[in-house]
């Protein structure tokens, strides 16, 4: 499938269609999640009572941040080693989605920690391994963007951000460890969502109830869906960028 989709003729073929099919699942989906999440399920006090409902955006946007620099990473792996083009485009594309989605990360973040551990992450971040990870993430996007846009060439500013994002994929394991390995210097909760069963639903760090994960994943299909619509509207613009560069450098030489 992806070798198909390499060729940019049978991209942009598949992306004119595959965009208004993400938009439109993506906002159903979302849509479903926020409101069973913010109008239907139970709040827990334990969390912050109705504060809680942030993390229906929260979670869902903490495990796209991580997937979307893991698909940047990769990106950026297969332009260095093969020179594809379509590659190179597509991390373009994915770097400010993901920054976008850590934002949001630590915004809805901070909205559930005012309540819920007494103070809001921005407060919080030297302190907790968790945060400072996730700002790590923010920043590569950033930086990812800035060598792009720094460097005179493209092929050079390629080059650059390549290297930056694969070397910077090693950040994505310690984001998901952080909390286990240094519990000692962090006050996020452990990761709840593997561990399923209480029999109330409340979103407690030994568990977390069905109630709750059901919503999450509706959550986080929407804005996985959503996101990728948005990269490939940005591909797309890029592609046609491109190929319009190439135009008119032929009717230059051509002139």
């Amino acid at each position: 499938m992806l070798s198909y989709l390499a060729n940019p003729l049978r991209f942009m073929r598949f992306s004119r269609l595959a965009v208004p099919i993400c938009f439109a699942l993506g906002a159903i989906m979302i849509g479903w999640s926020l409101y069973n999440g913010l109008l239907v399920v139970p709040p827990d006090e334990k969390q912050g009572g109705d504060l809680m409902r942030a993390m229906f955006t929260h979670v869902p946007s903490a495990w796209l941040c991580m997937g979307l620099y893991a698909a940047l990473a990769g990106a950026s792996f297969v332009w260095y080693i093969w020179r594809h083009e379509l590659a190179d485009v597509a991390a373009r594309a994915i770097a400010p989605i993901g920054a976008g989605y850590t934002a949001l990360c630590f915004i809805t973040g901070s909205i559930w920690g005012q309540k819920g551990w007494g103070a809001g992450w921005h407060n919080l971040i030297l302190g907790d391994s968790r945060l400072m990870s996730v700002l790590v993430l923010f920043f590569l996007f950033l930086g990812y963007i800035a060598l792009r846009a720094a460097l005179e060439t493209r092929q050079k500013a390629a080059r650059a951000a390549a290297i930056l994002a694969m070397v910077g994929i090693v950040n994505v394991p310690i984001i998901k460890v952080s909390v286990d390995m240094w519990q000692t210097t962090t006050i996020h909760q452990p990761s709840s969502v593997l561990s399923i069963g209480n029999s109330e639903p409340r979103a407690e760090d030994e568990g977390m109830n069905p109630v709750y994960l059901q919503q999450l994943l509706w959550g986080f299909g929407g804005h996985t869906l959503l996101a990728s619509a948005m990269i490939l509207m940005l591909m797309r613009s890029e592609v046609y960028t491109q190929q319009a560069d190439r135009q008119l450098a032929l009717k230059l030489e051509a002139s």
